[in-house]
C-alpha cells in the first residue's frame, strides 16, 4: 500500500495588514490587551470585493501545484476545508475546479472549522493509500473579515481572526522512509454551542432550553430575520475560557496518540505545527510535552487565527524558512469548533 507525500505546498495571505492599533479605531481595545490574551500583533484582511475564500485558495493552490511539478489538469481530486465559503452552497471545491479550468474531477468540501485542514488531509491520505487518486489538491482557506463584528460588542472574537489560504498536493510514494505515517480524528459534540455561529441556520433554536414554542409566523422567519440582524445574532459566538480549557487537554492527547502509534516520543518531533488558535494554547501544549522552542512553529503573531488555513500556512512558512528537511518528523495538530480535534504525523 502506498503512502502519501506532500509533493508541493503553497500559501497566500492578503496584502492588507491590520494591526491591533488599527482595531482600536473600531472598538474599545488595545494592542497590549490583545497581545496579552492571544499573542496576536496583526492579521491580514482580504479585499472586500476582489478576494474571496475561493480566490485565495486558488492562489495557494497554484504555488503548491507548481512546486509539485505538475499542472492543474493533473489534479484528479479536490478537498477544500473552510467555514467561510463563498456561498452557503455550493461549496468552494467546485469553484476551484472552475477557476483553475481543471478536468471534471470530484470536489469535496470539509466543514470542520479549525481542524478542517487536518481532517481534509486525512481524507485525501485515504484516497491516495487506496490507489483511487494520484494527485489530490487539499486546500484550507478562510475569509473571516467579511463576517466579523468589528465593534466593542464583538471584540472578544473579532480581534482573533484573519484571512488567508494554504494548500498542498498529495501524491503516492512507495518509499517507506517518508510520507504521512498516520492521522487521528476525534469529536465531541456535547458542548457544540460553546463555539458556534448559530445563524443563519435551520435549528429553530431547538437546542435552547426553556424557550416557549414559536408560532408559525416566527418559525417562518427563523432562518433569517430582521430581528437577527438588529440583535447582532449573525456573528460567531465563543466562550473563550471554555474553549481554552478543552483545547489544552485534547491538543496534547491527540499529539501523543500520533507519536505512540508510530513509536515516537515528543523529543523526536522536529517541528510541531499546531493550529494557530491562541499563542497561549500553543505555549501550554509546548510546556506539557516538554518541547523546545525550536520544535514548535507559531506564526499567529502575524496572521491571527485563520482557522482551516492556519495549519497549511504555518506548515508552508516553516518549510520555506528551512525548518523542515527531508527525513524530519513533523506533527500537525488542531482543535476547534464542534468540538473536533485531529493530528497527523509525517516523515518529510
Amino acid at each position: 500500500m502506498p503512502r502519501s507525500i506532500i509533493a508541493g505546498i503553497g500559501m497566500y495571505v492578503p496584502d492588507n495588514v491590520i494591526t491591533n492599533n488599527d482595531l482600536t479605531r473600531h472598538m474599545d481595545t488595545s494592542d497590549e490587551w490583545i497581545q496579552e490574551r492571544t499573542g496576536i500583533k496583526e492579521r491580514r484582511f482580504a479585499h472586500r470585493t476582489k478576494e474571496t475564500t475561493t480566490t485565495m485558495g486558488v492562489e495557494a493552490a497554484k504555488i503548491a501545484i507548481e512546486r509539485a511539478g505538475i499542472t492543474a489538469q493533473d489534479i484528479d481530486f479536490i478537498v477544500f476545508a473552510t467555514l467561510s465559503p463563498d456561498y452557503y452552497f455550493p461549496g468552494c471545491g467546485v469553484l476551484v475546479q472552475r477557476a483553475m479550468q481543471m478536468n471534471e474531477i470530484g470536489a469535496l468540501d470539509v466543514r470542520n472549522q479549525c481542524s478542517g485542514f487536518v481532517y481534509a488531509l486525512s481524507v485525501a491520505d485515504q484516497f491516495i493509500r487506496s490507489g483511487m487518486y494520484k494527485n489530490i489538491l487539499v486546500i484550507g482557506s478562510e475569509k473571516h473579515s467579511f463576517g466579523l463584528d468589528l465593534t466593542t460588542r464583538g471584540r472578544n472574537v473579532s480581534v482573533i481572526f484573519g484571512d488567508g489560504a494554504g494548500a498542498v498536493v498529495l501524491q503516492p510514494t512507495e518509499d517507506e522512509g517518508r510520507g504521512i505515517l498516520s492521522t487521528h480524528l476525534h469529536s465531541d459534540g456535547s458542548e457544540a454551542e460553546i463555539l458556534a455561529m448559530y445563524n443563519p441556520g435551520t435549528h429553530a433554536n431547538h437546542w435552547k432550553e426553556g424557550l416557549a414554542d414559536f408560532d408559525e409566523a416566527e418559525m417562518a422567519n427563523m432562518f433569517m430575520s430582521h430581528q437577527m440582524i438588529d440583535n447582532a445574532q449573525l456573528y460567531p459566538n465563543m466562550d473563550g475560557q471554555a474553549v481554552f480549557k478543552k483545547a489544552v487537554v485534547k491538543f496534547p492527547e491527540v499529539i501523543m496518540e500520533a507519536l505512540t502509534k508510530n513509536g515516537y516520543q515528543p523529543a523526536d518531533i522536529k517541528v510541531l505545527i499546531p493550529h494557530q488558535a491562541n499563542l497561549r494554547i500553543a505555549q501550554f501544549v509546548q510546556q506539557k510535552l516538554k518541547l523546545k522552542d525550536e520544535q514548535v512553529y507559531n506564526n499567529i503573531q502575524k496572521y491571527g487565527n485563520t482557522t482551516a488555513a492556519s495549519v497549511p500556512i504555518a506548515l508552508c512558512e516553516a518549510w520555506q524558512d528551512g525548518k523542515i528537511q527531508n527525513g524530519d518528523i513533523v506533527c500537525l495538530a488542531a482543535f476547534g469548533s464542534g468540538f473536533t480535534w485531529a493530528s497527523a504525523l509525517i516523515k518529510w
